[in-house]
Formats: C-alpha cells, sequence, structure tokens
C-alpha cells in the first residue's frame, strides 16, 4: 500500500462509481455462473471422491455469495500453498477488516477472484479446474464469423508483404505504418472492430485508407491514441539492425480477444518488427475471462482441427437439439494456415508464453519494482512491453482518481520514464480511471446522452466505447 499513489484509490461504497456497481450488480451474478459451472460438473462427474469435493466447493462458493451481498468482514484468505496468500492477508490487515461495501474496488475485485481459487486449489480432485473454460470457450465458438474472416484478411496479408518485402520508399514505410495501426487497433477493438477496414491488404489498397471515413470512423473514439511512438520504438530498433527485438503481451481476454492478440503478434514477426513475442497469462482463473496457459492451448487445438471444432455442437445446441453449419473447405483452410503459421513460431521460440503470479496479485503494477524484481528486469529486455485491456489499465494507474489530465507517464509512477520500460496500454474504457486526456474532454463526454452529467458519475466511461491508447518511453 505505501507504494501505492497518494491520490485517494476507486472504493466500493461510493455511488458515484462503477466500483458500486460492480460490486453489488456484477459480482453476484460472476459467482452465480461459477456455482452454476461448477455444479454441471459434479453432476456429470462418476467419481464418488470427486462429486462430494465439488458439492463443498459449490457450498463455499455460496457462503461467499453470501458474505457479499450481506456487506460482511473479508476474511483472510486461507493458505494453499501460495507466496501472494501473505501478500493478499498482509493488505487485508492493514485495511482493517473491512466490508465488501467499502474498501478500495481494485484489491476487492483481486481478493474476489483469489479467494474463489482457493477453493479449487485447496481440493484434491478439481485443483486445476477453471470455472470459467466452459464461457471462455463459447465466446470462441460464438464468434465464428469474425474468426473467419479475419483468418481470411491474415493470410492475405502474409501473403502480401512476403511479396513486397523488397518495396523501399517513403509510399511503402507509410504502408508499413498504417498496417501497424491497423493490426493494432483490431487488437484494442477485439470483435468489436469493423472488419471492412481490411477490405484488401495490398500496401496499394492500404495507403487509399488513410483519411478514409471508414479509418476516421474507426478512430474517433480512441481519446488518446500513442500508436505513431510506438511504432517509432520498433522501426527503429529494426532500422538499425538490432538482432534481438522483442515484443511483451501482456494478455486480457481469452477466446477471440486471444484470436486478435495472435493475429497481432504473426504480424509483427512476419513483418519484422520483432523477432520475438512473449505473452504473458495469468496462473490461475482471473476475472472471468482473462487468458490462461491452457485457452492458448486450446485456441490452437480449435485451429488445428476448426472442422471438429466448429461443426461439433456445444453442450447447449446438443440440449438444442441444434447442428452448426458446416465450415467450407477454403474456410477451414485458412484457420489451419494461421494454426501453422502460429505453431511454427511456438516451435521455433518466437512465440512464447510465460505467467507469473505476479499478474494475480492484489495491488497496482506500482508494485512490480518491489515485488517481483525478476520479472521487471526481464521486461527491461523488451523493445516494447503492450498491456492489453481495462484490468491492465487499472493496475498501471494505481486504479485511483487521477485528474484526466494527469499524464499518462506521471500516472504509471514507477514504471514510467526511467524505468527501462516501454509500455502501450491498449485499454477499452470500462471503469472510471482515466488519464491523458486533452483539458476539457472528460466534461464534453460527460455532457453527452449517458455520459453521467450531473450525477457526479463518469458513466460514458464504463460502456467500452471510447478508448485510450497511452504510451510511455521508459528506456
Amino acid at each position: 500500500m505505501a507504494l501505492d499513489p497518494k491520490t485517494p484509490s476507486y472504493v466500493t461504497s461510493d455511488k458515484t462509481s462503477f466500483a458500486y456497481i460492480s460490486a453489488r450488480d456484477r459480482w453476484p451474478v460472476i459467482i452465480t455462473g461459477a456455482i452454476d459451472d461448477t455444479y454441471r460438473s459434479v453432476m456429470s462427474s462418476n467419481d464418488t471422491a470427486k462429486e462430494e469435493e465439488g458439492k463443498k466447493i459449490v457450498e463455499e462458493l455460496a457462503r461467499l455469495k453470501y458474505e457479499l451481498q450481506h456487506d460482511r468482514q473479508l476474511t483472510p484468505l486461507r493458505d494453499d500453498g501460495q507466496p501472494d496468500i501473505t501478500l493478499y492477508n498482509q493488505e487485508l490487515e492493514k485495511l482493517g477488516t473491512p466490508t465488501w461495501f467499502n474498501l478500495p474496488w481494485l484489491f476487492s475485485e483481486c481478493y474476489l477472484y483469489r479467494r474463489m481459487q482457493t477453493s479449487f486449489s485447496l481440493s484434491t480432485c478439481w485443483k486445476n479446474y477453471d470455472v470459467f473454460a466452459r464461457q471462455k470457450i463459447n465466446t470462441f465458438r460464438s464468434s465464428r464469423p469474425a474468426v473467419i474472416e479475419l483468418a481470411s484478411r491474415y493470410q492475405d496479408l502474409v501473403t502480401q508483404m512476403a511479396t513486397d518485402k523488397s518495396k523501399t520508399g517513403p509510399e511503402a514505410e507509410e504502408a508499413q505504418k498504417i498496417l501497424f495501426y491497423e493490426m493494432c487497433e483490431i487488437c484494442l477493438w477485439g470483435n468489436a472492430t469493423d472488419l471492412s477496414l481490411l477490405t484488401s491488404l495490398t500496401y496499394e489498397d492500404i495507403q487509399k485508407l488513410q483519411g478514409s471515413e471508414a479509418r476516421k470512423n474507426s478512430e474517433k473514439n480512441i481519446l488518446v491514441n500513442d500508436l505513431g511512438a510506438a511504432y517509432d520504438v520498433l522501426k527503429k530498433a529494426r532500422d538499425e539492425g538490432k538482432k534481438e527485438r522483442r515484443v511483451d503481451i501482456v494478455l486480457d481476454n481469452a477466446g477471440f480477444e486471444l484470436y486478435v492478440d495472435l493475429i497481432l503478434a504473426g504480424y509483427l514477426l512476419s513483418a519484422g518488427l520483432a523477432t520475438t513475442v512473449v505473452l504473458h497469462p495469468k496462473s490461475m482463473p482471473w476475472f472471468v475471462s482473462d487468458v490462461l496457459p491452457a485457452d492458448f492451448a486450446a485456441l490452437l487445438s480449435a485451429l488445428a482441427s476448426p472442422k471438429s471444432f466448429y461443426e461439433t455442437p456445444s453442450e447447449d445446441e446438443e440440449r438444442q437439439n441444434k447442428t452448426p453449419a458446416p465450415l467450407s473447405d477454403k474456410e477451414a483452410e485458412q484457420l489451419s494456415f494461421l494454426f501453422q503459421e502460429w505453431a511454427r513460431f511456438h516451435a521455433e521460440g518466437q512465440l512464447i508464453m510465460r505467467p507469473n503470479r505476479f499478474w494475480t496479485h492484489g495491488g497496482s503494477f506500482w508494485r512490480l519494482p518491489a515485488e517481483e524484481k525478476e520479472l521487471l528486469e526481464d521486461l527491461k529486455s523488451s523493445e516494447l512491453v503492450i498491456f492489453k485491456g481495462d484490468l491492465n489499465y487499472r493496475k498501471l494507474t494505481g486504479d485511483v482518481a487521477w485528474d484526466p489530465a494527469t499524464p499518462f507517464t506521471e500516472a504509471i509512477g514507477p514504471l514510467g520514464p526511467g524505468s527501462g520500460v516501454n509500455i502501450l496500454a491498449l485499454r477499452t474504457c470500462k471503469a472510471d480511471v482515466v488519464v491523458g486526456l486533452d483539458s476539457g474532454i472528460d466534461e464534453k463526454l460527460r455532457a453527452m446522452e449517458g455520459g453521467g452529467g450531473a450525477s457526479g458519475k463518469r458513466e460514458w466511461a464504463w460502456s467500452g466505447k471510447w478508448a485510450v491508447v497511452s504510451f510511455s518511453g521508459g528506456k
């Protein structure tokens, strides 16, 4: 706590904040979903010991939901053998035995998922169970049209880049920069991206997109856009002939978002903007949809056998007697192309998965230099560390009530200038904290319909409609 910003945190007792809504409305629904998922697995098990343990886990999750909804005090986490338990319990003690509806939002939300995990990690038969796995894979399955569309675009892109590698000069340079913007913006928006932007991936047609209405429409809701600075860092390293050029991606959601993250990673490697991409997943089920190493394996498995994955009915489809439409041979070939590309990068050590327990600690990333020095030193080896999503942004900025005009470089504290780490945050806004805005922008957005108005709420920042792409040069 002493390492965090001195600015007041967002708290679950503040009725003008999204923290208040999260604690009262969202979290009980999430726990209920976890109870239902575990119960389904219990009912389908033929193992008596597993059934008994599963029923106990269901009871523990139900107790957690009761304590939350009745504003009980948070209790110390049970020791499951992981060192972060001590950190959680020390912080809880410093907070003075708080209740659910009166404590810092960031810590309470992290505590919620860490406590849910103890019920599984302290069991014998459920240690490696991901209570959110069904939800994640179903979400990816439901994104089928966008998955196929983007696979087609990506194959065209990689083929075109290989053909045009010899092209030089201002036009080729500009086309490369536009491609970088396009790929990062797909990564930013996930399946909300207007894929029509990538209608034809020749450099000539991409240049026509610059300044087009489609491009302007996709960018008008990006309130801060520092992609140019990030591109300059990667281009400089490439042009200088630096042998090892690493990019790190601190992942957010599984499913389609992980898919577009891999699209970005593959593009960076194919374009020569990186020689290695290191992916940072979580080490335990986290914030419902965050990426675990197993999600990476599941995604590659789906792409390795796309017809089997997409044409086999899900549990829900089986109950409804629905049969998925078959994939065409061309669609299957395009998805297999992705698998072959990514599997090759992975096999050759260019695409690496590197989990670390720090990403599921209860505090902000301001604590990184003190809590995980080895991880910080490792990140310094990277040309650029891309932090994906809302939670990573909250952790970077400490999830405190900054003035929205506060520079991003100031709001990330010890990870800012001089840290040795170049940071790019790709974040669609789904929480109150936001920094780096020009003066008056927050007031203008609050005055819009649904923006919060005179309520004191920053409602415009809760919906994911707006985004910030913020860079900090730490080297």
